[in-house]
């Protein structure tokens, strides 16, 4: 079984075309065993991801939160920004963000191990073992904590600033250095209902 780590390749969204192209990172075994945790998972085949990652299968190594920690911190993530589409592979990021962070900061490191614990502590033993409602309401509960606005700060980019996210979202890659979305997908928001004419008029070309 061919396992794809997942990382941020600079390249990995080709601007000229939107089109999202296959990463190819190599991860030898040693890379692997270096880590605290190893994050699995596969994409489902339902997914628009799934023609474009090398591998159904992808892994996230960690250097420090253990795997019970991690797959809470990702399930954390899901209920923060609670999206169908988006595959774990991608709150995966969300955590490896977190851990690298947690790596330099023995503060940080230590409110987010905390956070953890509160967050199973709320469950009655396990939060990933909770529901959905319950997961919801537990997380509610300790919306004002610091824990809870470090994961929600580090979501904004950790989630949504990948080319999995870009892929799912339909969202074709930066376009301010060619002259913006004019000429290549100005009015293109084909999921919405085509508004009236007058209220949106075609763009002036000079």
């Amino acid at each position: 079984m061919n396992i794809i780590p997942i990382s941020r390749a600079a390249d990995a969204c080709e601007e000229s075309s939107g089109d999202v192209v296959k990463i190819n990172v190599p991860l030898t075994r040693r890379s692997f065993l270096k880590g605290s945790a190893i994050l699995t998972g596969s994409i489902a085949t339902s997914s628009v991801l799934f023609a474009l990652a090398p591998s159904p299968v992808w892994a996230v190594p960690l250097k420090l939160f253990t795997e019970k920690e991690s797959v809470t911190l990702m399930q954390m993530g899901r209920v923060v920004y609670p999206h169908d589409k988006l595959p774990d592979a991608v709150y995966a990021l969300l955590v490896k963000d977190l851990d690298a962070d947690a790596m330099k900061d023995p503060v940080l490191a230590t409110q987010i191990r905390g956070g953890v614990k509160e967050l199973d502590r709320l469950a009655g033993g396990s939060f990933v073992k909770a529901n959905g409602d319950q997961k919801r309401n537990i997380v509610a509960a300790i919306a004002n904590t610091p824990f809870f606005q470090t994961v929600r700060a580090k979501g904004v980019t950790s989630i949504y600033d990948n080319d999995m996210a870009y892929a799912v979202f339909g969202y074709p890659g930066a376009s301010w250095d060619k002259g913006g979305y004019i000429t290549r997908g100005f009015q293109d928001l084909n999921w919405l209902p085509a508004p009236p004419e007058e209220v949106s008029p075609p763009p002036y070309m000079g």
